[in-house]
């Protein structure tokens, strides 16, 4: 054993960066977390060298961060998928994207939405186009989700957080963190409105970071008739990239709203939003637009 693993063996980052070793591995986990998992399209995604990526994916599962999952034997072929050991990464692939947004794209300042003009907005925007990444979540009754199915579509909105009156209080500066406010009034103009959206062809859907038990009391006080989804995990937001920030020693997803077709696709986003409730009024429209074009084929 060298001298400088020695000094660094009881060293947690140390340890862990002899498993992910550079910059290209996280870039690696990026793309898996976000549903590319087989090595051509890997490849193609990244530009590295075949040699570079399978010294990378080899190591990885010899640490048990991938597993293979063969869908051909001959040839072989695999998909690289995170073990639960890889997914216990997704915080910090999380926390890295936040932090490059934060202190290298922008001036440090701590917000909850974004300028429409800023590369942020414009990584959002990329995402039409985009599958939803094969993930399950929780429910807010402890029931798991899993977002696919070939019968609707979706209408997913992401909120800061949600705080019922006498059960959890919002971090403290809240009220003081731009786009912060408004998740009260954005869910309960959804559920206003969703017996239009089910009669749209539309699911609708809040996502928080929070633990499903910290969302329990927030759906009962504002008598919600959909659920909420727990990604306290960042199963999606590591998948999809999507914006976050940190407040109360927790990352909570920045203020936007995806619609999904059938097909598990991103067809539209709103991010940023200034004004919650008149988000929702725009969201129908586009749902309502979508069934009829749908209808007309």
């Amino acid at each position: 054993m060298r001298k400088s693993e020695l000094a660094n063996a009881e060293c947690g980052i140390a340890q862990a960066l002899g498993v992910l070793r550079d910059w290209r591995t996280f870039l690696v986990l990026r793309d898996i977390a976000g549903g590319t998992t087989r090595f051509d399209a890997l490849q193609r995604g990244l530009g590295v060298s075949r040699r570079v990526l399978t010294e990378r994916l080899a190591t990885l599962v010899e640490h048990d961060v991938l597993h293979r999952r063969f869908y051909s034997r001959h040839p072989p072929r695999a998909d690289y998928l995170l073990t639960p050991k890889g997914e216990a990464l997704l915080p910090i692939l999380i926390a890295l994207q936040d932090w490059g947004t934060r202190h290298v794209m922008d001036d440090g300042s701590l917000t909850a939405t974004a300028e429409p003009a800023s590369a942020e907005a414009q990584r959002v925007r990329h995402l039409v186009g985009r599958r939803l990444p094969d993930v399950l979540l929780t429910r807010h009754d402890g029931r798991p989700e899993r977002l696919h199915t070939p019968d609707s579509s979706l209408v997913l909105f992401f909120i800061p957080g949600a705080f019922a009156p006498g059960d959890a209080e919002p971090p403290s500066g809240w009220e003081d963190i731009p786009g912060a406010r408004g998740c009260t009034v954005e869910s309960t103009t959804y559920a206003t409105s969703h017996a239009d959206f089910a009669a749209a062809g539309a699911r609708v859907y809040g996502v928080s970071t929070q633990a499903p038990e910290q969302l329990t009391a927030f759906v009962a006080h504002a008598r919600l008739p959909f659920p909420l989804l727990s990604d306290e995990h960042g199963r999606l937001a590591a998948g999809l990239l999507l914006p976050t920030f940190r407040a109360g020693g927790v990352d909570r997803f920045k203020r936007l709203s995806l619609l999904v077709d059938a097909n598990a696709v991103v067809c539209s986003v709103q991010f940023p939003i200034r004004d919650p409730a008149g988000s929702v009024a725009e969201m129908l429209d586009l749902v309502r637009q979508m069934s009829r074009a749908g209808a007309g084929k």
